[in-house]
C-alpha cells in the first residue's frame, strides 16, 4: 500500500514547524490534515479517522490535560501516535510511550527523512497488528464453525450431510479462463467424498478431490478435517507467508500427519492440484486416488500420470509432484472411485478404458458427463460418486 493511501493528522501550534512538516509529508505522498488547536485536533481524530497522528507534546486541551495523553489513553481504534517533543521533555515522552503512544521524534526535526521513516514504521506496525487481529478472528471463526459442524455430525447423518453440502464450493465457478464445476451423487450413507476449489493470492487456484474410506460420521469428520486444513493453510499463505498450500506434496504430508494423529482409523485418497495462472501450468499430486485424472484435448483423452500413498495409513508416506503445461483448450475430469462401481463394464481395466472412450470429446458440463457415462440410469449407488470438471474452452 502506497503513502498516498494513508492519512496523517498533524497537530502542532507552531505554525512554521507545522507548515514545514505538512509540506514535506504531502511531497512524499501522505494526505495531511493539520491543526494547531487541541480541541479541533481531537474532533478531527474522531471525524476523519486518520491512519497515524503526529502530535506535539505541549498541545493541551482547555482543562489543561495533555492532548497526547488523552489520545493515547482513549484510543479504541489503536491509531498509531507519534509524539513530537523537545529534547528537554524526554521523561514525559517516556511516560506517554508507556500509556500507548507508538513512537516519538525530537524537535527541531533536522532530517525530514527520519520523520518519514518513523511514520512508515508506525503504519507498518499498525498494519501487521490489524492483520494479526483479523487472522485470530478468522481462526476463531473457523474453530467455531468446525465445532458447530462436529456437533451437527454427531446428531444424525441427515444433519451431517447438510453440513457437508454447505461446505462444498459453488456448483460452478470461474477463475480467469478456467471454469470449475462439480457434483456429488450421494449413496444412502453420509458421504466420504469431497471436492473443493479456491484462489490463493492473485496467481493461483488450488483444487482437490478426496475419497475417505468407509461411510458414516467418522468418514464425514475426515472431510471436515480436510476442509479445515486447506482453509488454514490458505490463511497461513496470506498472513504468514507459508507456501504449504501451493505444494501438493507438502499439503498431502500435512494431511497424512493430521489424519494419523486423529487415531480414528480412517484413511483417504486424494488428488491435489495447483494451477499457476501466470505460468499457465498445473502442478498436481496423487495420493492413492483412482481413477487417475483424465485430460481430454483435441478429441483424445488420456490419464495423467501419478502415484502416491493414501493419507492416514502410514506415518512415513511418499508423494510425487507432476507439473504440466496446460493446453490452450482442454477438459480435465476427476472422479472418486465410486464411478468405477456404477459404470457398466466388468473388471478394472475395462472400466478405465470405458471412461477414456466416453470422455474423448471433452464433455463441457457435468450433465454431459452423466449422459456419456450412462449415470442417469443408475439407481441407488453403492458408494458416493464425486465428479470434478475443470476446463478452458
Amino acid at each position: 500500500m502506497s503513502a498516498f493511501e494513508h492519512t496523517l493528522l498533524l497537530i502542532d501550534n507552531d505554525d512554521s514547524i507545522r507548515t514545514d512538516i505538512a509540506v514535506y509529508l504531502k511531497e512524499v505522498g501522505y494526505q495531511v490534515i493539520e491543526t494547531g488547536d487541541g480541541e479541533e485536533g481531537l474532533a478531527l481524530l474522531q471525524q476523519q479517522q486518520p491512519d497515524v497522528v503526529l502530535c506535539d507534546l505541549k498541545i493541551s486541551l482547555p482543562d489543561d490535560q495533555s492532548l497526547v495523553r488523552v489520545i493515547s489513553e482513549n484510543n479504541p481504534t489503536e491509531v498509531p501516535i507519534i509524539v513530537v517533543s523537545g529534547i528537554g521533555m524526554m521523561t514525559e515522552v517516556i511516560n506517554i510511550l508507556r500509556t500507548g503512544a507508538s513512537d516519538f521524534i525530537i524537535k527541531p526535526i533536522l532530517d525530514m527523512e527520519v520523520l518519514k521513516l518513523v511514520v512508515d514504521r508506525c503504519i507498518d506496525q499498525a498494519r501487521l497488528r490489524q492483520e494479526n487481529i483479523n487472522y485470530r478472528k478468522e481462526l476463531e471463526k473457523a474453530n467455531r464453525e468446525l465445532n458447530a459442524n462436529f456437533r451437527l455430525l454427531e446428531q444424525d447423518q441427515q444433519a451431517g450431510r447438510q453440513v457437508q453440502f454447505k461446505m462444498l464450493p459453488p456448483r460452478t465457478k470461474t477463475f480467469g479462463p478456467f471454469q470449475f464445476s462439480h457434483r456429488i451423487v450421494p449413496s444412502s450413507y453420509l458421504s466420504g467424498d469431497f471436492v473443493d476449489y479456491f484462489t490463493v493470492g492473485d496467481n493461483f487456484v488450488v483444487f482437490y478431490i478426496a475419497d475417505v474410506s468407509g461411510h458414516g460420521s467418522s468418514s464425514a469428520f475426515v472431510t471436515v478435517l480436510l476442509k479445515n486444513l486447506f482453509s488454514r493453510k490458505r490463511s497461513d499463505y496470506i498472513h504468514l507467508n507459508d507456501d504449504t498450500i501451493l505444494s501438493p506434496i507438502k499439503i498431502l504430508q500435512r494431511a497424512n500427519r493430521d489424519l494419523i494423529n486423529t487415531e480414528i482409523g480412517k484413511f483417504a485418497t486424494l488428488c491435489v492440484g495447483v494451477i499457476d495462472l501466470e505460468k499457465d501450468t498445473l502442478c498436481y499430486s496423487v495420493a492413492g486416488h483412482l481413477p487417475l485424472p483424465i485430460l481430454a484435448v483435441d478429441g483424445q483423452a488420456n490419464y495423467l500420470q501419478g502415484e502416491g500413498m493414501p493419507v492416514g495409513l502410514f506415518e512415513i508416506a511418499e508423494y510425487t509432484e507432476n507439473t504440466i503445461q496446460l493446453p490452450k483448450t482442454f477438459v480435465l475430469n476427476l472422479f472418486s472411485d465410486g464411478i468405477l462401481e456404477v459404470v457398466s463394464p466388468e473388471g478394472l481395466l475395462d472400466k478405465e478404458k470405458f471412461l477414456l472412450d466416453r470422455l474423448q470429446k471433452g464433455e463441457k458440463s457435468i450433465s454431459d458427463i452423466a449422459r456419456a457415462l450412462e449415470l442417469e440410469h443408475v439407481g441407488e449407488a453403492p458408494d458416493d460418486v464425486a465428479a470434478l470438471l475443470i476446463q478452458r474452452q
